[in-house]
């Protein structure tokens, strides 16, 4: 089987201005130009989206969303649609990050509904999944992810599960400076593919999985060494371009 093409993701979460976005994707944009083996993603807030499609739509750089409801349009006050985003030149939209699924009470069914619209849309679902603390500690971290990718992704066809990335990020470790070792990362990941395999067969073998939690250059390299990490979802070390670009080159 061919090697799964590694991805970086940023994740900027509600951090940027207009301006402070289209500052970075300036520079940025040329300080990774000659990047060739791996795909780079910065996924922004709603409101910086235009900017970015101005500095890095004829880039390597790809652009994604946070977020997206799952109809094109209508009285949804506050939502975005698939449509807006393809519009601001998006291919990529995260789904289910632990932060909507605990503050504002996603649950699976809604994102089950999004992931499948989104793959309608022409967009590539980047689906997180991750434990808590207490889960971890009670011994049932791999039966509750492993039910998370069972109810988010039940509905799709082998060809459609192909184009979903899978981002592992073990809650207690995002934000926090607190990383799951490479052995976790691995065993979890590992856990993942096997699940995604009991659903779509070989096709599990091509799709790419992601590890977030407070991942940087310093670990970075340990962590795409495992042989079920295929990149990582990235957040605070995303929105300084110095400690972005010196990750993606600890991934090369």
């Amino acid at each position: 089987m061919d090697k799964r093409r590694p991805l970086i993701a940023g994740n900027w979460k509600m951090n940027k201005t207009v301006q402070e976005a289209r500052d970075f994707a300036d520079d940025f944009r040329e300080r990774i130009a000659d990047i060739t083996d791996l795909d780079i993603l910065i996924c922004a807030p709603f409101t910086t989206l235009s900017a970015l499609k101005d500095e890095l739509e004829e880039s390597i750089v790809h652009i994604g969303a946070q977020n997206m409801y799952y109809e094109a349009q209508g009285a949804f006050t506050g939502e975005i649609s698939p449509v807006m985003l393809k519009d601001l030149a998006c291919t990529y939209v995260i789904l289910g990050h632990s932060e909507r699924r605990e503050y504002f009470k996603e649950d699976d069914e809604l994102i089950a509904k999004k992931v499948k619209v989104a793959l309608d849309s022409g967009l590539t679902p980047i689906l997180c999944v991750g434990e808590n603390l207490a889960l971890r500690e009670d011994g049932k971290a791999l039966a509750y992810v492993r039910g998370q990718i069972e109810k988010d992704l039940m509905e799709l066809t082998s060809a459609e599960l192909q184009k979903v990335v899978i981002a592992y990020e073990p809650i207690w470790a995002i934000g926090t400076g607190k990383t799951a070792s490479a052995q976790d990362a691995q065993e979890m990941c590992s856990a993942i593919r096997t699940t995604l395999a009991a659903i779509a067969g070989s096709v599990a073998q091509k799709m790419r999985i992601l590890y977030g939690g407070s991942a940087k250059p310093g670990n970075i390299a340990e962590l795409m060494a495992q042989p079920d990490i295929d990149g990582g979802l990235i957040g605070g070390a995303s929105l300084d371009i110095q400690e972005f670009i010196q990750l993606i080159q600890n991934v090369r």
